[in-house]
C-alpha cells in the first residue's frame, strides 16, 4: 500500500516513514510543505496521504489545503490528517466530503501504533478515523451556527447592529424603519436562538455572543 507523508518536522517524518514501512506500508514521498505536497499526490496518487494540518510556507492550514486541492484534481483520495490542532472550516470540508476515506487524529493522543496503523489502513480503505476531540469541536461549532440560519436577512442584520452595541432607537434610524418593527425582529431573533425572557440573562448580550461565537 503506497504512503505519501507530509510533514516539516524531520525527526518525527522519519519516525513515521519507519513505522509505517515497519507495517508493510511503501512510502513513496515524504514531504516538507505545502506546495511539494500537491505535487507528491498527483504525481503518485497513493492509496493514502498521511498530512500535518501546518505545513510551510504558512504554517497555518497548509496541509488541509493541499489535501483539499488534490482531492480536487483526484476525487476520493483517501487522507488522514495527523495534527495537534483542530483547523475546524477546512477539516469540516474534508469530512463533508462523501467520496474516499477521511482521518482526522491529534498527535498528542496517539498513544497506541496499532491503532494509528489501522486508522491508516481504515482510510486507505475507504472507511473514516476521528478522533473524539475533533468530533466534539466540530459539533460544538455546528451548535453555535445553526441557530443562525434560521434567521432572516434582516433579522440578521439587526443583530449585527446589535452586536456593534447600538439601540433598538438607534437601529430603527439607522435602518429607516420604526422602532416597534425593530422591538418585534429582536423578539424574533431571542425566540430563534432560544433564548426565553430571564431575570438573570441579558438576552441582548446572549444573541451577542451567539453572532460573535458563530
Amino acid at each position: 500500500m503506497r504512503v505519501v507523508i507530509a510533514e516539516d518536522l524531520a525527526l518525527l517524518r522519519d519516525g513515521l516513514i519507519r513505522l509505517l514501512e515497519a507495517f508493510g506500508f511503501e512510502v513513496v514521498e515524504a514531504v516538507d510543505n505545502g506546495p511539494s505536497l500537491v505535487r507528491a499526490l498527483t504525481t503518485h496518487r497513493p492509496e493514502v496521504a498521511v498530512v500535518d494540518v501546518r505545513l510551510p510556507p504558512t504554517f497555518t492550514d497548509e496541509g488541509l489545503k493541499a489535501a483539499l486541492e488534490a482531492r480536487k484534481q483526484i476525487p476520493g483520495l483517501p487522507v488522514l490528517v495527523l495534527s495537534q490542532h483542530v483547523e475546524q472550516l477546512y477539516a469540516r470540508e474534508l469530512l463533508s466530503d462523501s467520496t474516499g476515506g477521511v482521518g482526522y487524529l491529534l498527535k498528542d493522543r496517539v498513544s497506541d501504533v496499532g491503532q494509528f496503523v489501522d486508522a491508516v489502513r481504515r482510510v486507505a480503505g475507504g472507511g473514516t478515523a476521528l478522533d473524539p476531540d475533533v468530533v466534539a469541536q466540530l459539533l460544538t461549532k455546528r451548535a453555535r451556527e445553526e441557530p443562525l440560519q434560521a434567521l432572516t436577512p434582516r433579522e440578521r442584520e439587526v443583530l449585527g447592529l446589535m452586536a456593534e452595541g447600538r439601540s433598538n432607537a438607534a437601529i430603527a434610524a439607522r435602518l429607516f424603519v420604526t422602532e416597534k418593527a425593530i422591538s418585534k425582529h429582536t423578539n424574533s431573533i431571542f425566540g430563534k436562538l432560544g433564548l426565553p425572557p430571564s431575570e438573570d440573562d441579558n438576552r441582548r448580550v446572549l444573541a451577542v455572543l451567539a453572532y460573535l461565537g458563530a
